[in-house]
């Protein structure tokens, strides 16, 4: 692949497809990208670091980067008690507030962000509500009702009618933004892969290269981050582990899972203490799993500084010695959570700040008490 491509490529749990990507990047089409949020709680380190890291990445390749404030299908998915104003405010006031402050924690300049509110989007938009008929017309209902995992509910799981319209307007927002890359988490593959398999049909507002050539979105994936808490199941059971892994995903309607980006040091300290750690597991070890995917992800190595009464400092630079020392027994439990803590607690400084100002404070607190309802 080439440099751009590469960079792109790096850190990701799937890429639809490799084959795609290239030809994307060799047509010097101008890159677009995109990545959508429900306005749903408060930012947690999987979508402050992991996804802004990544964001980072495309910024990094010369890639057009969109932040997508998804208040209508925060709305549609009753989050923050389906109070569209509240929805609305909060993304803007809070969530564009603590994204801004979480790319600068993987060393980005927000300035090269652009922002875009999903009313914004719709409102007077007739092109927007002609594409969103176009997907619906060449994919079917089954379909869409496969695809209700995205929101967050399972299969087969009895909603109300506008649900089904969640899945659709995802695709749309894609096709209407004129996105060529889309990114979101492994979970929200589903609505990536109707994006893709309908491309070819698309009338209204089909997706092409600098060359006028009709083309399909790149769809890429970043990994899920394992919260904090001990899985109700464990050890982990045989056969399919994909359930399993979501059970243990960072939730961030679930305080004692998450971790936030604007957590004290001593709240992140006191967090990590508690944190699942199991003496014989690297795959489903949260913190081992965070040295991978936020470490090793952007420092290439991990430093953990010991009293020379305890052994002297360690040094590892692949998260594959990190798990090998710490199944040998040469790395305590207790010394890998003081890393991960004392790395965060430095690399989330730029957030902690930006919620220093009372008007941050106050929407935090309103934001705690909307969850809690």
């Amino acid at each position: 692949m080439t440099g751009a491509a590469q960079t792109i490529a790096r850190n990701l749990e799937e890429v639809l497809t490799r084959e795609d990507l290239d030809r994307l990047v060799a047509s010097g089409t101008p890159l677009r990208h995109y990545i959508g949020f429900e306005i749903s709680g408060k930012i947690h380190l999987g979508t402050g670091l992991v996804c802004m890291g990544k964001v980072k990445d495309f910024v990094d390749a010369g890639v057009n980067c969109t932040i997508f404030l998804a208040d209508w299908h925060s709305w549609i998915n009753d989050k923050l008690g389906g109070d569209r104003e509240t929805i609305r405010r909060i993304a803007l006031g809070y969530f564009a507030e603590g994204l801004k402050a979480s790319f600068r924690c993987v060393g980005g300049d927000p300035a090269k962000l652009n922002f875009v509110l999903g009313t914004d989007l719709y409102h007077n938009n007739d092109q927007y509500w002609a594409t969103l008929i176009d997907v619906a017309k060449n994919t079917t209902l089954a379909r869409m009702q496969r695809s209700i995992t995205i929101l967050g509910r399972k299969e087969g799981e009895s909603v109300d009618f506008a649900k089904m319209l969640y899945p659709g307007m995802q695709v749309a927002d894609i096709f209407m933004m004129g996105v060529n890359i889309a990114h979101a988490g492994m979970d929200q593959r589903k609505a990536h892969v109707i994006a893709r398999d309908v491309a070819s049909k698309m009338k209204v507002t089909p997706l092409l290269d600098a060359n006028g050539v009709r083309i399909k979105p790149v769809c890429v994936h970043h990994p899920l981050l394992l919260g904090l808490k001990k899985p109700a199941m464990w050890p982990p059971p045989e056969g399919d582990l994909s359930d399993f892994w979501a059970s243990m995903k960072m939730s961030k309607s679930d305080k004692n899972s998450a971790l936030f980006v604007h957590d004290t040091p001593d709240e992140i300290r006191a967090k990590v203490r508690k944190a699942f750690c199991p003496p014989d597991s690297a795959q489903f070890n949260p913190m081992l799993d965070w040295a991978r995917k936020l470490i090793f992800a952007r420092d290439g190595e991990f430093r953990i500084a010991r009293t020379a009464d305890h052994g002297g400092d360690l040094h590892f630079t692949s998260p594959e010695e990190t798990d090998q020392a710490y199944l040998d027994g040469a790395l305590h439990p207790a010394d890998l959570k003081n890393g991960i803590a004392e790395w965060l607690v430095e690399t989330l400084e730029p957030a902690r700040k930006a919620f220093e100002s009372p008007e941050q404070r106050a929407l935090l607190d309103e934001l705690d008490d909307l969850i809690t309802k």
